[in-house]
């Protein structure tokens, strides 16, 4: 693998979310800039919904980074940005959370942010989250589709969930820009854009941005 590369780890071990994820940077990767490279964490759960979830892939992924030599950059693909602080004290190049990149690039398109989330315990995760981060000012509003992670296979009924959820945060909530909530709703992004007429972000597509144009500019690895 080559040094300059970035290495985006989807913490739960669906193989139908890594292939999303994978398919959704094909824009990212550009001609001369540091190779992508997705991971799975094999020994992650199905789908990370609980603090449990989340709390069960910290260690294992942040040895994963800390064991990786060769990558330039790191972005943890998992909207709940699991072990963030931790991974960044295990390794010097650059960790990107995909929830931190998401709405930050939100910020850059619209005033008022909406979340669509995937059920309502994940809504509780993120409001704790945007506080601790001080975005929570800017939240319109984050609801839930009503998926869970295993659901995001099934194209119709996740786009009717989704197409829901973002117009009641277009129409009630007044946000007019709406970041995906899970890495696993990568691939619903343009139709979803394209139906609901407001910027959607794809986190993981904002994350690997920053961390190609770190990578590219030379942004290299903190003190210890």
């Amino acid at each position: 693998m080559s040094c300059q590369s970035v290495v985006v780890i989807n913490p739960n071990s669906s193989r139908f979310v890594t292939r999303g994820i994978d398919d959704a940077l094909e824009p990212v990767r550009l001609p001369g800039g540091p190779t992508i490279e997705c991971r799975m964490l094999e020994e992650g759960p199905p789908g990370i919904q609980t603090q449990r979830d989340i709390e069960q892939v910290i260690l294992p992924l942040c040895r994963l980074i800390a064991d990786e030599r060769s990558a330039a950059a790191f972005v943890i693909a998992c909207f709940s940005d699991p072990g963030i602080h931790l991974a960044r004290e295990s390794t010097r190049r650059p960790v990107f959370g995909i929830a931190e990149a998401g709405v930050t690039t939100a910020l850059n398109l619209g005033n008022n942010v909406g979340i669509i989330s995937i059920l309502p315990t994940a809504v509780r995760r993120h409001n704790r989250y945007f506080r601790s981060l001080g975005l929570d000012s800017r939240i319109a509003g984050d609801r839930p589709a009503d998926l869970d992670v295993r659901d995001l296979v099934d194209k119709e009924r996740t786009l009717k969930r989704m197409t829901e959820t973002g117009r009641q945060l277009r129409d009630e909530d007044g946000a007019d820009v709406l970041v995906l909530g899970c890495a696993g709703m990568a691939r619903y992004r343009i139709e979803l854009e394209r139906v609901l007429e407001i910027p959607v972000i794809d986190p993981t597509q904002a994350a690997v941005g920053m961390a190609v144009a770190a990578v590219q500019l030379g942004y290299g690895g903190r003190s210890a």
